[in-house]
């Protein structure tokens, strides 16, 4: 079994989307592992965003990712990452595929709603940073 991590986004929450999005997790077979509602501050979201510290968008990442509660989880199922990565779509929900989250409850490129891991390594270095 492969774990991952996903993110429901500040947009998420503030539109009561949790048991939508779990809902869609949990129907796509993914089984949930460890879930908490947290706040990030400005600099633990800087932080968890650190790979992307040169890109221009960064500030407003980060901006963002500390407006309101977010709710980390890790979910496990065989081809964790790859599965979610399809289930949640295309960054940008104008891009994403009809049927996907993204697509779905996504608003735009900056408030997509979802974070997934986009990578085995990247998901052994973000499981942590949420659940020691």
């Amino acid at each position: 079994m492969e774990k991952t991590l996903t993110i429901i986004k500040p947009d998420a929450t503030e539109r009561d989307l949790l048991g939508h999005i779990l809902n869609r997790f949990e129907k796509a077979g993914f089984k949930i592992v460890e879930m908490k509602m947290m706040n990030l501050s400005k600099d633990e979201a800087g932080r968890f965003y650190e790979v992307h510290k040169e890109r221009p968008f960064y500030g407003e990442l980060t901006d963002y990712m500390s407006s309101g509660p977010i709710v980390p989880i890790v979910l496990e199922k065989d081809n964790a990452i790859a599965d979610l990565r399809l289930l949640i779509g295309a960054t940008d929900p104008a891009e994403a595929a009809s049927g996907t989250l993204r697509d779905e409850v996504g608003m735009d490129k900056g408030r997509n709603s979802v974070h997934a891991s986009d990578s085995l390594e990247s998901a052994a270095i973000e499981i942590p940073f949420f659940f020691g």
